[in-house]
């Protein structure tokens, strides 16, 4: 223990803990942060609670601290875990996960014989650890000053938290860093990128072919990160004969397992496949070799769809950084990346803090009990964002954990003390009644660690696979039953109805997930009542099923529907049951089919149960569902005669040419304000023949500028026509970039000078005798200089009977031929 660097930095630490209460304590991995210094605390007489963001780092440090004081497990170390306690009165050091901390602290807000806690790993973020902090900073404000605090991280990214608490001193050890020699290995050819939980698998076996030339190029151990178990399991297969021990690591490994790994090398080389976990919470001796895939799991949440899970991200900077470090922990070493070094500057700098990314339902009933149900006063490095809060709450009210105003009910509180997700919790406690305590508890189970993919997507039969499995999931499917079991407080409940199996796993997954029971459109595509569609794979026994309570799903980023991988058949009455509070009788009028159509619909959510023709639908909504229909099928719905569109392009050219008063005639703005020109036709319209009847010039006329007189210069700005020499009285056309004034040439004799509108002058379309286009001028004074000559060459042979004189301007106009 001498030999550890982080002793160097003891005095430090135990100066800034005796003169502020609180520290922050930055310690590269393997510098012993997380075994010497509770054991040094410990020695000083206080009793020490370590937190650890994950199962496996807990256990690992308590076995660790427990090996370097010569005993067991137990004794003056212990651990507690969810389903797992190993402790004693002689327990001085408590290794526990920060979710196992979070309910502690719910249920003894004074950690009553607790003098130091250590949170371990916080700059990693994770969403248990952020809480627990502020809760504790809390504490120690309200009601026990005297408790210290150490927030252990493993980066120098240390100001936030020396902020949080209180202007802490950050107290630095110095790891033995070794040289690690970077080597850039970008597949030869371009991969898919990871959406949901996919990855390419063209990059796990590039990944694998990078750990064969590693161990050819360098000697010693092999680290490799990976996204996830199914990834590892998937590298590890492509590797066989490489001449080397391959081991898995990952939080769902055995105890046995991960002691294998923790040990070290028997002097046979080994390959450790692993997960993040493997980052900073535990140190693998040999490892001379890190290969990192550049990938990471992060929680991801849909607000809009209700779906909540992992997601594949790219590695952050920092995230990368930490891997490679592992290589040279103990001596120089090497790092293979399997990107590009243009790709690396591209890398976010940080992870996202779980609090901006995560499902915040847990969070929200937390804060809650805790009695601070905005979270407003928490002491949090980053504040929840206000519309995933709010959709926590809304989740929370639906299930009776929070009242109107956010505060913690007592069956919210009796949830809270589950240790499960909120949604898992509601489905325990109202399933219980339903299907009997000990199967609700299994079912619980199943959805609170989503089974290996080889269970199928049948939950009823893969929790009958688990019933008889001897694998490690089964095994843990089992404890944690158990565990549900006697958490769930009150009376022994027996169900009310001999229900079967497939019924009682039904019935709790849409417990659990309300907005998620389907209904069936078909050839195994289903709609759920949040609005999402879901669909299974082929050759799924689910797919005749009529409804489903769906458990686990996930919608890649390119796709409409979301794919279904694991759920459970149910009938209407469960649907409806679990899912009461989505349940809305509604009169709804439509634009459907190019009419409107009224009907009175309930539904459960998005899916519709049952329709009928609605007799007497409010105008309100009739009058919504007619202006619907005029903006997605147009204006054209409505009468309009020439002169209708005729003052429309009037007007339009005015507004374009002189602004205001004139008004706005394009179809935005005449949909943006129908109630200044298209009432009272369009509160007395019912259907589409209706709109047809309605008089669009009539209605454009109330659009006019009346209230300042400027109405009655329309015709002066904008003449519907125009009179020109000949007497004719000649119809403008506005519709264009140019009003369009369309006359036979001679018509025009006499004329020197273009007319104008509204101080435009239009374009003149000069006619043939035929009415067919001759010449275009804007400029007619110049047509008579220079244009007229080659028309009047050309033409004159044509039309001989009608005039055609050498000196236009001075000619006598005409309608007809020559006398």
């Amino acid at each position: 223990m001498d030999r550890l660097p982080v002793r160097t930095a003891l005095p430090a630490l135990e100066r800034a803990l005796d003169e502020h209460g609180a520290a922050v304590l930055c310690a590269p991995p393997g510098t012993g942060k997380t075994t010497l210094v509770p054991l040094v605390l410990a020695e000083r007489g206080a009793r020490v609670v370590v937190a650890e963001p994950r199962r496996i780092a807990a256990r690992a440090a308590a076995r660790r601290m427990a090996w370097l004081l010569g005993e067991k497990v137990g004794r003056r170390v212990g651990f507690t875990v969810r389903g797992e306690r190993a402790v004693s009165a002689e327990t001085v050091v408590e290794v526990v996960t920060t979710g196992v901390l979070l309910q502690r602290l719910q249920r003894d807000q004074e950690l009553a014989g607790v003098d130091v806690v250590i949170l371990d790993e916080c700059h990693e973020r994770h969403l248990d650890a952020d809480t627990v902090a502020a809760f504790l900073l809390d504490v120690r404000a309200a009601l026990r000053p005297e408790l210290k605090l150490v927030a252990a991280s493993a980066t120098t990214d240390a100001a936030g938290w020396a902020r949080l608490l209180g202007d802490a001193p950050v107290v630095e050890a110095q790891g033995v860093a070794h040289p690690v020699e970077a080597v850039w290995a970008p597949p030869a050819r371009p991969v898919r990128p990871p959406h949901g939980m996919r990855v390419d698998p063209a990059l796990l076996t590039h990944v694998a072919s990078v750990i064969r030339r590693a161990l050819a190029e360098r000697t010693g151990d092999v680290l490799c990160f990976l996204p996830g178990v199914g990834e590892i399991g998937r590298v590890a297969g492509q590797l066989g004969g490489v001449g080397a021990e391959v081991l898995q690591v990952h939080g769902r490994a055995p105890a046995a397992v991960q002691d294998a790994v923790l040990a070290g090398s028997t002097g046979v080389r080994r390959v450790v496949l692993a997960t993040s976990v493997a980052e900073s919470s535990l140190t693998v001796p040999g490892v001379r070799i890190v290969v990192d895939a550049g990938l990471a799991r992060e929680p991801r949440m849909d607000h809009a769809r209700g779906l909540s899970a992992l997601t594949t991200v790219r590695v952050s900077q920092a995230a990368a950084r930490q891997r490679a470090g592992r290589a040279g922990r103990e001596a120089p070493g090497t790092v293979y990346r399997c990107w590009s070094e243009a790709e690396d500057g591209r890398l976010v700098r940080f992870p996202a803090p779980e609090i901006k990314v995560a499902d915040l339902t847990a969070f929200a009933l937390q804060a809650a009990c805790w009695g601070d149900p905005s979270a407003t006063d928490l002491a949090l490095l980053d504040a929840p964002p206000s519309g995933a809060l709010a959709a926590a709450r809304s989740v929370l009210f639906a299930i009776g954990a929070v009242d109107a105003e956010g505060r913690a009910t007592e069956r919210g509180a009796r949830m809270a003390r589950l240790g499960v997700h909120p949604r898992l919790a509601r489905a325990l406690v109202d399933g219980a009644p339903a299907v009997g305590a000990r199967r609700a508890a299994e079912v619980v189970a199943l959805l609170s660690e989503e089974p290996p993919r080889d269970y199928g997507d049948d939950l009823a039969a893969a929790w009958r696979s688990a019933r008889r499995g001897g694998d490690a999931y089964a095994a843990r499917w089992r404890a944690e039953a158990a565990r549900l079991d006697r958490a769930r407080t009150g009376p022994e409940e027996q169900p009310r109805t001999n229900t079967s199996d497939d019924h009682a796993a039904g019935l709790v997954t849409a417990l659990a997930f309300p907005e998620r029971v389907a209904r069936t459109r078909g050839e195994g595509a289903f709609l759920m009542a949040s609005g999402t569609g879901a669909e299974l794979a082929d050759g799924s026994g689910l797919r005749s099923a009529p409804w489903l309570a769906v458990a686990v799903a996930d919608r890649p980023a390119t796709a409409a529907s979301a794919r279904v991988r694991l759920a459970a058949v149910i009938d209407e009455d469960t649907a409806r049951a679990a899912a009461a509070h989505l349940l809305l009788d509604a009169e709804e009028v439509h634009w459907e089919d190019g009419d409107a159509v009224a009907r009175k619909v309930r539904r459960l959510g998005a899916v519709e149960l049952s329709v009928r023709p609605l007799r007497t639908p409010d105008p309100a909504l009739v009058r919504a569902a007619l202006l619907d229909g005029l903006r997605r099928d147009g204006l054209g719905l409505l009468h309009w005669t020439r002169d209708a569109e005729g003052l429309r392009e009037r007007l339009a050219f005015l507004h374009r040419e002189l602004g205001a008063p004139w008004p706005d005639v394009s179809d935005a703005a005449l949909l943006e304000h129908p109630d200044e020109w298209l009432e009272p036709e369009l509160s007395r319209a019912r259907k589409r023949s209706d709109l047809g009847r309605v008089q669009a010039g009539q209605a454009l006329q109330r659009l006019l500028p009346w209230a300042g007189g400027d109405a009655a210069r329309l015709d002066q700005l904008a003449p519907e026509r125009i009179e020109v020499p000949s007497g004719s009285r000649i119809r403008v056309d506005y519709g264009g970039a140019q009003p369009v004034l369309a006359v036979k040439l001679q018509e025009l004799f006499g004329l020197r000078e273009t007319p104008t509108v509204a101080g435009v002058p239009v374009l003149v379309h000069l006619l043939s005798p035929a009415g067919r286009p001759a010449a275009v001028t804007a400029d007619l004074a110049s047509f008579w200089k220079a244009g007229y000559r080659s028309v009047r060459a050309e033409l004159r042979g044509r039309y001989p009977k009608h005039p055609w004189p050498e000196d236009p301007t001075t000619a006598e106009p005409t309608r007809g031929v020559k006398r």
